[in-house]
C-alpha cells in the first residue's frame, strides 16, 4: 500500500506494517491506524499515521539503553491487545527530540506495547516511580556502559 510519511515522502508499505491502537496514544486519541518503519538511523524507527501525514513518532527499544527496564504491565492492558504471552508483544519507547537541540530522551513511563501476530497496538502507564516521561537516552547509555 502507498503510505505519505513525514520523513520520505510517499513510499510503498508492506500491509504487516500497519499497527492499529484502539484507544490512540495519549494526546493523540483520535488517530488509531499507523505503519511502523525502520529509521534510516538505526536502532530508531518511525510509527507513522495513516490519517495525517505530519503525525510521526521515533520509537526505540527501550531496554537497549536500560536493560534494568521493567514493566508492570495489567493484564487488562495486554488481554485487550490479546497478549496472552509476553514473548508475542513488541515494546517501545517514544523518543523527543527538542528542537533547541537539546538531548534526546524517551518516554520508558509510557510505553507502546504491540502485538507481533495481530498489530493491535496499546500505550500502557507505569506507576513505578524509577519510569518518568524523559529518559536522556545518551546519559542512559553512558550511565549503563560505565557498569
Amino acid at each position: 500500500m502507498k503510505v505519505t510519511t513525514k520523513a520520505y515522502g510517499v513510499i510503498d508499505v508492506d500491509e504487516h506494517q500497519k499497527i492499529t491502537i484502539s484507544s490512540g496514544l495519549f494526546g493523540f486519541e483520535a488517530f488509531k491506524d499507523y505503519v511502523l518503519l525502520d529509521a534510516e538511523r538505526q536502532p530508531f524507527y518511525w510509527l507513522q499515521s495513516l490519517d495525517v501525514e505530519r503525525l510521526a513518532f521515533i520509537l526505540v527499544n527501550p531496554f537497549l539503553f536500560r536493560p534494568d527496564y521493567e514493566l508492570d504491565i495489567s493484564d487488562e492492558d495486554l488481554l485487550e491487545i490479546g497478549i496472552f504471552d509476553p514473548q508475542k508483544a513488541l515494546i517501545f519507547s517514544i523518543v523527543t527530540i527538542p528542537a533547541d537541540g537539546g538531548g534526546m530522551t524517551a518516554n520508558l513511563q509510557g510505553p507502546l506495547v504491540i502485538n507481533r501476530e495481530t498489530r493491535q497496538g496499546k500505550q500502557a502507564i507505569l506507576t513505578d516511580p524509577r519510569w518518568g516521561t524523559r529518559h536522556n537516552i545518551m546519559d542512559e547509555l553512558a550511565a549503563a556502559g560505565s557498569h
